[in-house]
């Protein structure tokens, strides 16, 4: 069979799943986060997960991957107005102005930044499960104070590391998914095959499902309404295995409905909770799309410093990823 008649059959086959994704059993779930769980691995007090794998000697070969020097923003522009996927924009409100007395031009921003319309990292703290946080935290440790454990302000040293960027549409060949389509396991692993990145120990690896492309043509949507693009539970397994550090998306890395009885978003409890893999919502990867589509190049070295929060629950960012 030609590459082509290979390509073409494995798309055949992830169509049909589509159609037809098979309802996960809560019990089946709750078996995946004991298997997954990284609770312990990096010793009982430890807060910052599989952070832990961005070490100093992953640092140096993630600078090693700088060869063209282009830099990419990742952060989707700072929404302003309310949207069916955007109750809480921003509220960008200046203080002083060129109409103002005295010599300062002064603003002030203030935001809601966990949903599905700003770009933002879950810190750990972010999800409880069965009354636990990551580690066997207690809830308890989040009070109206902010957390006491897994807060953002864990992550002040910010993140450097290799960045890889699995296109879901480019590899099935389409602008976009549309909202409520599911990715399984066997696409991330054909998109290793067919670019011939395989992910690495402390990796970032981004998933585009094309959402902002999407909102581009037809407008913004209510995920609560039409759902969202996404990772089916079972691709826990196949991060689990590939060890990575962080986990991004251009949405909210699960697809809704989830497809798991009576979980809303396993892949965040399977990352938060069970592995301890924080999560970048709501990135931007339509640039970063069209230059790896340039350059036939999948992974860059990736920055971002999430604002250190003592007791928050994650933050606003700008991720950078340089070639």
């Amino acid at each position: 069979m030609t590459r082509f008649g290979v390509t073409l059959a494995i798309m055949l086959c992830f169509a049909s799943v589509h159609a037809q994704i098979p309802e996960m059993p809560q019990s089946e779930f709750e078996a995946m986060v004991e298997e997954l769980s990284n609770w312990g691995r990096w010793g009982r007090e430890d807060q910052i997960g599989a952070l832990n794998l961005i070490t100093p000697e992953k640092r140096l070969q993630a600078a090693k991957l700088v060869k063209e020097g282009i830099s990419i923003s990742l952060a989707h522009p700072a929404a302003t107005e309310v949207t069916p996927d955007n109750p809480n924009p921003y509220f960008h409100t200046m203080l002083r102005h060129g109409g103002s007395e005295g010599m300062w031009a002064m603003d002030e921003l203030k935001v809601a930044y966990h949903g599905f319309a700003h770009t933002h990292m879950d810190s750990l703290c972010h999800l409880f499960y069965k009354g636990k946080m990551y580690n066997g935290f207690s809830r308890s440790e989040v009070t109206r104070l902010g957390a006491r454990k897994l807060s953002i302000d864990n992550v002040q040293g910010g993140i450097f590391t290799r960045g890889v960027l699995i296109d879901i549409p480019a590899l099935r060949g389409v602008d976009y998914l549309e909202p409520g389509e599911v990715i399984l396991p066997e696409e991330l692993t054909a998109w290793e095959n067919r670019t011939g990145v395989r992910i690495q120990p402390g990796d970032v690896v981004l998933i585009r499902t094309g959402r902002w492309a999407a909102r581009e043509a037809k407008g913004p949507w209510s995920v609560n309404d039409s759902g969202a693009a996404g990772l089916h539970a079972t691709c826990g397994r196949w991060i689990k295995a590939r060890d990575i550090a962080m986990l991004g998306s251009d949405a909210g890395s699960d697809v809704a409905p989830s497809g798991v009885e009576g979980v809303t978003h396993p892949i965040h409890v399977l990352a938060l909770h069970a592995m301890g893999v924080h999560i970048l919502d709501c990135c931007d990867l339509e640039e970063l799309h069209r230059v790896t589509q340039k350059l036939q190049r999948w992974d860059f070295l990736l920055q971002a410093a999430p604002i250190p929060v003592k007791g928050g629950t994650g933050s606003p960012l700008n991720p950078i990823a340089t070639f």
